[in-house]
């Protein structure tokens, strides 16, 4: 089915409506993928302190919502932690970089937990070398609470419109490598971003990676809280109608898959700003140590009332991004570095929390 713009934006008011007219919310209320969110009000509750780190941990922002970590409880105060390879995505993150980058979020988000209950996190990367766990974590006495550990439950990626205006970057620049604002270069990383997103949209093994995982409606965000979520009265009244389905966001000539690259540019135009995290090198070490600042940085935004959203499709290691992965490390390293996070900061309505697995389906057998 071909749409106009101008019929689409009908049906989605439409949507909004049909949503408002069912039982005052009643719609909205029930469409809410309710038993994927449990983690986020879980979090905490265990009297394991492994667990009650973990629990906080797994609300780690991570590529494509994958939440490819896996614990082990050795011992009384040991934690083994895995990433799980059967969740890799080998077409826009073909050597684990992005996904690495996942691990370092999750591990400080379980330090800054394990702080918030008098215990010190003595972590170990690599243990048994890159082929084997990702670290072992062993829990003592003499943890140190971290103030940005209060911006965890309320840390979500923001993909809205931002505000044109300004964000205040002082707080950001204790954790980013770089904050632009400047309006020629935040322009010239408008024009780049889009591009890389085009490109990842355009070309067929990529996008296709992305179409997978897309999760449409309650059901399926219930059944896979994982992936990238599609969801909410508004969004579903689409799916009643053929509007939005997984045939039309893979057909690059339908409506739907116009409208969709439409929407998305009109949101990454809508960006003030841009916070840059890079490192030295590019060893898994160093992946894990962007991680833990990326999430640092994202929290200390959220302290601060901001947006945020990763736009690192140029940082991806595929061929046919090779041209703006070495524009954006012209622009934005210093020789040698490796740029490993690129996102939008901004003021925004609030956005949703993602869906989760519950800390259960996490833990593997010792």
């Amino acid at each position: 089915m071909t749409l106009s713009r101008r019929k689409m934006i009908g049906l989605i008011g439409g949507g909004v409506v049909l949503a408002a007219g069912a039982g005052a919310g009643g719609f909205a209320a029930t469409r809410r993928p309710d038993a994927a969110l449990v983690p986020w009000d879980a979090a905490g509750s265990y009297k394991d302190p492994r667990m009650a780190a973990l629990s906080w941990a797994i609300l780690a922002p991570n590529p494509h919502n994958r939440q490819p970590w896996l614990a082990q409880l050795v011992g009384d105060d040991e934690i083994l932690i895995w990433r799980d390879l059967s969740l890799n995505l080998p077409e826009t993150d073909p050597f684990d970089r992005q996904l690495t980058i996942g691990m370092g979020c999750f591990l400080e988000i379980l330090r800054q937990a394990a702080a918030q209950r008098g215990l010190a996190a003595d972590v170990t990367l690599f243990p048994d070398g890159e082929d084997g766990s990702v670290a072992h974590i062993r829990l003592t006495p003499g943890g140190l609470p971290d103030p940005l550990f209060a911006h965890v439950p309320v840390r979500h990626t923001n993909r809205n419109a931002y505000e044109d205006r300004q964000p205040a970057t002082a707080a950001l620049l204790a954790e980013a490598t770089s904050v632009v604002t400047a309006p020629d270069a935040v322009a010239a990383l408008h024009k780049l971003t889009w591009e890389a997103m085009r490109i990842e949209m355009a070309t067929p093994r990529t996008h296709m990676e992305s179409v997978g995982l897309m999760r449409f409606g309650k059901q399926e965000i219930e059944a896979n809280p994982d992936g990238i979520t599609l969801g909410g009265p508004m969004l579903e009244a689409l799916m009643k109608v053929g509007m939005l389905s997984r045939e039309g966001q893979a057909d690059p000539s339908s409506g739907e898959y116009q409208q969709t690259l439409s929407m998305l540019k009109s949101s990454m135009d809508a960006t003030p700003a841009y916070a840059i995290v890079s490192t030295a090198g590019n060893s898994r070490t160093d992946q894990i140590e962007a991680g833990r600042r990326w999430v640092r940085l994202h929290l200390a935004a959220t302290g601060q009332g901001l947006a945020m959203q990763p736009v690192s499709q140029a940082l991806q290691e595929y061929p046919e991004q090779a041209d703006l992965y070495a524009q954006v490390h012209k622009q934005l390293a210093s020789p040698g570095e490796t740029v490993q996070m690129l996102g939008r900061v901004g003021y925004a309505p609030p956005a949703e929390a993602s869906p989760r697995w519950p800390l259960e389906s996490r833990i593997a057998d010792a």
